[in-house]
């Protein structure tokens, strides 16, 4: 978070080398918003128990060149089994391009095995490549059972690789259905790739998979955890074409939410009005954005919080600590709000460390993203309790929490806009900000929790009421969450 300053032939979802270095519905015949209940994930319930493989369940008859009868080919094959399901029935209402045809041939791989034993995928070698990919060369989809898929599950879960498959088959369905051409921006095919995989998902938390269920809390924010760990982590590496965790998690919330109508209507100029002017690189910040928490950036954040969204009386602030004295209120370390005093207490020696960056070049799969902006949003949450008690509004309560994370999104949007005077904070937005902010309200959700630090359990509605902030602004925010 800075100071202000004036065609691929294999789509893949991860590439890298790790071995050599419409939101209302009718009920009784009036206008529902999927989001009055905030307990609901897009209209679903709330759920937990189980996520992954249905026990008791015959595996599928699929079979996968050079496949070696393991679990994790096991698992990719029940799990294109069941895409292939969802697919038969959904091509035919959404595309008129004719009748849905599964991909012609799928290909399994061990990334360490000798370079002797390894095969050709789409014209490539499959020697030490960590990957799972789409072919448009011959309609296929291919893996690698050894690394990626049992790193996939280890660090996310079995979904996880369901949804890295989804991913590759919509490109498949893009593909089968003429969406895209080989003129079409990389960024397109995989943004609508993302929101296919979350059509889909969305099936599986309605319970129509044969071989998989997911819940809506614990389950789902898995999955969307797994989506971020492989975004473009580097927006300057021109390799970058998958975009970013909070474009990534974006494309597969339209489709969870919209289903594959909502992914038809991705194309550049759709992208290009949703990024408006989010930043989309470093500009050559050797920092890659990333700077320490201290009283002097918080206070810089505070004049920002002022002149972006307003509220009277302005809240006063202690730096001294999280635990300040209040009434009506408890400590929710490490910035809480008190609304007696109407004071943002904050300890920043543990906002900082909550604000370290965790950046890894040689991580290929962080089960977190964190950097300084998972500790300035959770700031921000606590200004946007202040607010909220100025609106008369509650400040306990399951939509407290999301009103916060929508709010936080709007001063998000906000602290983008180019050529803000230093007077009204002398801090942007950074290019991986929004990323950070997306695995802290998937992980622990403070900033996306009321007075007391209670949030709801599902992450994919944390990360959508911030999203609804960033993009459409705080009217949003108030029809949404009143």
């Amino acid at each position: 978070m800075p100071k202000v300053r004036a065609t691929a032939i294999i789509t893949a979802a991860l590439l890298v080398v790790v071995l050599v270095a419409g939101c209302t519905r009718l009920i009784d015949g009036r206008a529902v918003s999927i989001y009055d209940d905030p307990f609901k994930v897009a209209g679903l319930p709330t759920t937990s128990g189980p996520s992954g493989p249905r026990p008791g369940v015959e595996n599928s008859t699929l079979t996968a060149t050079n496949g070696d009868g393991g679990p994790e080919d096991t698992l990719a094959l029940n799990a294109v089994e069941d895409i292939q399901t969802y697919w038969h029935g959904e091509f035919g209402k959404e595309f008129q391009s004719g009748d849905f045809k599964p991909v012609g041939a799928l290909l399994s791989w061990s990334a360490k095995a000798p370079r002797g034993d390894a095969r050709e995928f789409c014209k490539e070698t499959t020697f030490h490549l960590v990957n799972a990919a789409y072919c448009r060369l011959d309609n296929s989809i291919g893996w690698d059972r050894s690394v990626l898929l049992p790193a996939m599950t280890e660090t996310f879960g079995k979904m996880a690789v369901v949804m890295v498959l989804a991913h590759e088959y919509g490109h498949a369905v893009q593909t089968m259905a003429r969406l895209v051409g080989a003129k079409d921006p990389v960024i397109v095919k995989e943004q609508q790739a993302d929101c296919f995989a979350g059509a889909f998902m969305r099936s599986v938390a309605e319970g129509k998979s044969k071989h998989f269920t997911i819940n809506t809390s614990d389950g789902l924010n898995s999955v969307l955890a797994a989506t971020v760990a492989i975004r473009d982590s580097d927006p300057d590496d021109p390799e970058s074409v998958h975009g970013s965790a909070f474009e990534r998690v974006t494309a597969v919330q339209v489709g969870f939410t919209d289903g594959p109508k909502g992914c038809k209507r991705i194309d550049m100029d759709e992208i290009t009005q949703r990024r408006g002017n989010l930043p989309k690189d470093f500009g050559g910040d050797t920092g890659r954005g990333e700077y320490e928490i201290n009283k002097g950036t918080l206070v810089e954040l505070s004049k920002a919080l002022a002149a972006l969204l307003p509220t009277k009386p302005s809240p006063t602030y202690d730096y001294s600590g999280a635990k300040i004295a209040c009434r009506d209120g408890v400590a929710t370390e490490p910035v809480s709000y008190c609304p007696d005093t109407n004071t943002i207490g904050t300890d920043i020696p543990a906002l900082a460390q909550r604000g370290a960056s965790n950046w890894d070049v040689d991580d290929p799969l962080p089960l977190k993203v964190t950097g300084d902006y998972n500790g300035y949003i959770v700031f921000i949450s606590r200004y946007t309790l202040a607010v909220q008690q100025h609106n008369g509004q509650e400040l306990v309560g399951a939509k407290t929490g999301l009103r916060a994370a929508c709010l936080s999104g709007v001063i998000t949007g906000k602290l983008a806009a180019p050529n803000r005077p230093a007077a009204q904070g002398d801090i942007g937005l950074a290019a991986g900000d929004l990323d950070e902010a997306v695995s802290g309200l998937l992980t622990d959700g403070l900033a996306a929790s009321d007075v007391q630090g209670n949030t709801v359990r599902s992450g994919f509605a944390r990360v959508d009421a911030f999203r609804a902030g960033v993009i459409n602004g705080e009217k949003t925010c108030t029809s949404r969450y009143s």
